[in-house]
């Protein structure tokens, strides 16, 4: 039998539809003690003043402003939605399906050879974007060109991004891609309930305004496909990472606030045509590489079961008994 990645879950022996809902109650449960973990040890060093934690700790800690301008705030950000990925995974693998990889994929692990090739049109794709929006488009409408400024924190900014931008965007997709995905279409069969609900979800996750929010859905709807379509999580994580990547790496910089909450309606369309031009690149690729979308599970034979069939003695056509031949 055939599964799609949605309905893998489904494909375990012992699945139970209650499963999933006690995965995301042991995954929320563990989630909460790595971030107490993490919020104590930050403010240890804040009253301890390492490094120079202190002042921006407190600033986030009491007036509740998030700063991604300063590197211990953002680096405080970032790994709390990194802590996402091992809490999913623990949780996983106390409740199953086995084997674990089967939330990276329907080949039953994340295909490192197949999420390598993606960095290419990811990284083109989305260099071309914000190329167009930093140096085309501002002149069009008057706007200056803003080039890069070295700041004091540039450089920690710049090892922060490298170092935890990936495990970030990947926390992200495994929750909402992976575990969400495979938990609906452990329930509902069509693959547009397990692309489209998780959408809120991922919304709701982000602190923007309502074009900075559909930005936001619009790229989880085209991750969701790209999930269902290549059968894996690797499409959506190539293009988050990328995404996540160029924006603090650009803020880093100073070429574009980090801090912004604001969208636009030429953001939420570039954003669309961003992705549709990265989902054709990757679909044709994957095609081209006849690269796995389902897994194929085969049901167990059935044991023989013995009939016994009770002879059918010869007789003649005038219905006298038999004889010996």
């Amino acid at each position: 039998m055939n599964y799609a990645f949605h309905r893998l879950a489904r494909s375990a022996p012992k699945y139970a539809w209650w499963k999933a809902i006690v995965t995301g109650l042991i995954a929320l449960g563990i989630y909460v003690v790595f971030t107490v973990i993490i919020t104590v040890a930050m403010l240890i060093a804040s009253f301890l003043d390492v490094g120079g934690v202190a002042a921006q700790f407190e600033t986030l800690l009491f007036e509740g402003t998030i700063d991604n301008s300063q590197p211990v705030i953002l680096a405080f950000s970032l790994a709390t939605v990194a802590l996402m990925l091992p809490s999913i995974i623990l949780a996983r693998l106390i409740m199953g399906p086995r084997p674990l990889g089967l939330i990276s994929s329907v080949a039953g692990r994340l295909r490192w050879s197949w999420l390598g090739r993606l960095a290419l049109p990811a990284i083109v794709v989305f260099a071309v974007t914000f190329g167009l929006q930093l140096f085309a488009i501002p002149p069009l409408f008057g706007d200056e060109i803003v080039g890069p400024q070295i700041g004091a924190n540039t450089l920690a900014l710049i090892i922060v991004t490298l170092l935890l931008v990936p495990v970030q965007a990947t926390a992200e997709e495994y929750v909402f891609r992976g575990y969400l995905m495979q938990a609906i279409g452990g329930w509902l069969k069509h693959p547009a309930w397990a692309i489209l609900l998780p959408v809120p979800l991922f919304m709701a996750g982000h602190i923007y305004d309502i074009w900075g929010l559909l930005d936001v859905g619009v790229f989880a709807v085209f991750a969701g496909w790209l999930v269902w379509r290549t059968g894996g999580l690797e499409a959506a994580i190539a293009a988050h990472v990328v995404n996540n990547g160029v924006i603090f790496l650009l803020a880093a910089v100073g070429m574009v606030d980090a801090n912004t909450s604001e969208g636009t309606p030429f953001g939420v369309i570039a954003t669309a045509i961003t992705l549709g031009l990265f989902s054709w690149w990757v679909v044709r690729m994957h095609t081209r590489l006849g690269l796995e979308r389902v897994r194929v599970v085969r049901e167990p034979i059935p044991a023989d079961v013995s009939v016994q069939v009770e002879p059918t003695p010869l007789s003649d056509s005038d219905g006298s008994e038999p004889r010996n031949l």
